[in-house]
């Protein structure tokens, strides 16, 4: 039983660490601040905007996305899961609303430099 306790604690303190990690990224999605969003990009970004993916620097991904804030205003943005892979890789599956469209959200971050910065960030059209 007492080892049970432990696991679950741990997996508790896990995800309470993620959302943490992720906390300042859904601020910044849920205001639709590209510029606060690109304090958390790292050198280069895959972005997934409604099916087209490129790999943009960190300037040019805040710009790609100042654009799509623009056309999309966010109404809100939640995040309904956070986990990691075995290879410390941590991501968020999230829901990004603006006005009557829904968007799937997928953040994928890497620990640089004792940071966690987005690599990748997915917005895909329910």
């Amino acid at each position: 039983m007492k080892k049970l306790w432990i696991i679950g604690f741990l997996l508790v303190a896990a995800e309470g660490q993620a959302q943490s990690i992720f906390a300042p990224m859904k601020n910044a999605l849920k205001a639709g601040d590209a510029k606060e969003l690109m304090k958390y990009f790292n050198s280069s970004v895959d972005l997934n905007l409604e099916g087209e993916v490129n790999t943009y620097s960190k300037a040019q991904a805040e710009f790609v996305l100042r654009d799509f804030f623009k056309k999309h205003s966010p109404t809100d943005f939640t995040i309904a899961h956070t986990g990691s892979s075995k290879a410390g890789l941590q991501f968020a599956i999230g829901k990004y609303t603006s006005g009557s469209d829904n968007y799937n959200v997928l953040m994928r971050v890497r620990e640089v430099q004792k940071n966690y910065l987005i690599h990748e960030i997915s917005f895909t059209k329910e």
